[in-house]
């Protein structure tokens, strides 16, 4: 089983929550810091991958597969003719060029599929199969009506898109060989996978480019794709393009309008449910905004909706390709029931998770969408069925992080003072207003602080030099004080903190006086001490020398009395 279109990769995301604001599905979940693709629910349009910042969102890298294909055998590129918006100025003639050098067979234009899809939207027309019929050619709207819209599932059209027919048409003609189809979408690559058997791989434009990379193949600008008489199924790529290649009988009594980008293809579907469409309509409808010539793989630099609109335009005969005609039956193709059923949470969870985040009235709910869903209930359910979490909500954290503030200050036991750049007192906790002689911070907001404290300290912050725990003597308030003063460029605050160390300080100077005290006693003692032994000495010298005089005489007279 192959590896989904697109997945998260989850390292690198930085918890901006860009992708669930652009998702129009809501098929991501986020949890532990992370954004994670459901899978189950993703119809593929690749707004998540083109919106994200740190580029996290990973489509599915089928080089491999395709090289392989080469190798083994005969192998036909089916490419997609919005290729004009991914290589600007570059002819059909030097991308097949290109192609065949990379070792395939040939290369042919989706747009030949096109054409054989859009005689079955004629006949479907001219038959009146539905009152409303909608366009299977994108895939992403195909798979938005089969996992979130499924009671609209009878208006699609029940016709391969272009890429399958296209791969069924070369099938049928090169018996044996594979097909590799080129184009700027994401969900195609979803879209083999469900219906296997027509088209062996997609390679999105992006994928190609590193081939040629790769090869070192080069591509030259020769002022683009030549026009022909027959191949009015180029414009299939752009906005209308569809409609425009359609035959269109007024006896029909159909009305043919053309709907481009998710949120207004959401928006029809729901408006069809809804039994407010009375007139019959072909509605063509596709996921990228402008339709596949901004598709979400044709790369960010190289939009340019206007002149590739013109390009594709320009480019497009006024008849048909001509394409072998294959049977009804199997250009037939089957839609599913996909949507994952999830209980409706009650009112009460609802607003049990409501409370949890601060919105205790209507009023708190400020729905402004910071968290990637629309409103605060719509994010409370997504927490109750497991695809949010509670600090998700911008305004939320913000409260939470500013009363976890504020009562850090208020509890602090060092007096902080909070000032303009103008020196003015911005706030000051209980401890700085006690310090101060203030019944309450209210007192001194909006006062200016050389009233009070030195304004030298703040003066020298602004000017870049920050003060860090220098000690200070405030002499009108008896207290001896460690301080550090800062000024904060971000929020144009300067900040004070008071660490009072008088005890401390009042505790070293009777140290000090006790040392000083203790010293003087000592020297005292010392001295008188040294007197007496000075006295004892000189008592010691004068007896020594006595003894030693009678000592001589008494060693002369024994030495006398022997001889």
């Amino acid at each position: 089983m192959s590896a989904p279109a697109l997945v998260s990769r989850l390292n690198d995301c930085r918890s901006c929550y860009k992708c669930i604001r652009a998702c129009p599905t809501k098929s991501i979940s986020f949890s532990e810091g992370h954004a994670q693709i459901i899978q189950d629910e993703c119809v593929y349009c690749g707004r998540c991958y083109i919106s994200c910042p740190q580029d996290c969102k990973i489509v599915r890298d089928d080089l491999l597969l395709a090289r392989r294909l080469v190798r083994e055998g005969e192998t036909y590129v089916s490419l997609a003719p919005s290729f004009q918006a991914a290589f600007p100025c570059t002819s059909l003639e030097v991308i097949s060029d290109g192609l065949r050098k990379l070792g395939f067979a040939g290369v042919e234009e989706t747009a030949i599929g096109a054409t054989i899809v859009k005689k079955e939207y004629e006949r479907l027309v001219k038959e009146k199969a539905e009152p409303i019929i909608i366009s299977t050619c994108c895939h992403s709207v195909n798979l938005l009506v089969e996992k979130h819209f499924p009671a609209a599932k009878k208006y699609l059209a029940p016709v391969l898109s272009p890429m399958l027919a296209h791969g069924l048409d070369l099938k049928k003609r090169h018996p044996g060989a594979k097909v590799v189809f080129v184009g700027p979408c994401i969900s195609k690559k979803d879209e083999v996978d469900r219906y296997p058997g027509y088209v062996d791989c997609v390679l999105t434009y992006k994928e190609l480019k590193q081939w040629f990379k790769d090869e070192k193949v080069e591509l030259s600008i020769d002022g683009g794709v030549k026009k022909l008489a027959e191949s009015r199924a180029r414009l299939f790529p752009i906005e209308g393009g569809i409609l425009k290649t359609m035959d269109k009988p007024e006896a029909d009594g159909y009305r043919y309008l053309p709907i481009s980008g998710m949120e207004r293809c959401i928006a029809a579907l729901e408006d069809i449910l809804e039994g407010r469409v009375k007139d019959r309509v072909f509605i063509e409808m596709s996921a990228c905004p402008g339709s596949c010539i901004a598709g979400p793989m044709v790369a960010k630099t190289e939009r340019a909706l206007i002149s590739d609109y013109l390009a594709v335009e320009n480019s497009a005969g006024k008849d048909d390709f001509r394409a072998d005609s294959i049977a009804r039956d199997e250009l037939g193709k089957r839609f599913a029931t996909l949507e994952v059923k999830q209980a409706d949470p009650s009112e009460e969870e609802i607003r049990e998770v409501l409370l949890k985040i601060g919105k205790k009235t209507r009023a708190d709910e400020l729905n402004c969408s910071s968290c990637g869903y629309p409103t605060c209930r719509d994010k409370a359910i997504a927490v109750i069925r497991g695809k949010a979490n509670l600090e998700m909500c911008l305004p939320y954290l913000m409260n939470k992080a500013e009363s976890f503030s504020n009562t850090i200050v208020e509890q602090s036991e060092n007096a902080i003072v909070v000032l303009s750049p103008s020196l003015s007192i911005v706030l000051a906790n209980p401890r700085m207003a006690a310090l101060l002689g203030a019944k309450d911070g209210k007192e001194l907001v909006g006062k200016d602080v050389s009233s009070f404290l030195d304004a030298e300290p703040y003066a020298l912050a602004l000017g870049g030099k920050d003060t860090y725990r220098k000690k200070v003597y405030l002499a009108e308030y008896g207290r001896y004080m460690e301080m550090s003063v800062t000024y904060d460029s971000k929020y144009s605050i300067l900040i004070g903190v008071y660490h009072d160390v008088t005890e401390n300080e009042q505790k070293r100077k009777k140290e000090e006086e006790i040392a000083e005290k203790a010293a003087s006693i000592t020297t005292s003692v010392i001295e008188k001490n040294m007197r007496a032994v000075q006295e004892i000495a000189s008592l010691l010298g004068e007896s020594t020398a006595a003894t030693k005089v009678a000592l001589s005489e008494l060693k002369e007279a024994l030495k006398n009395e022997e001889e």
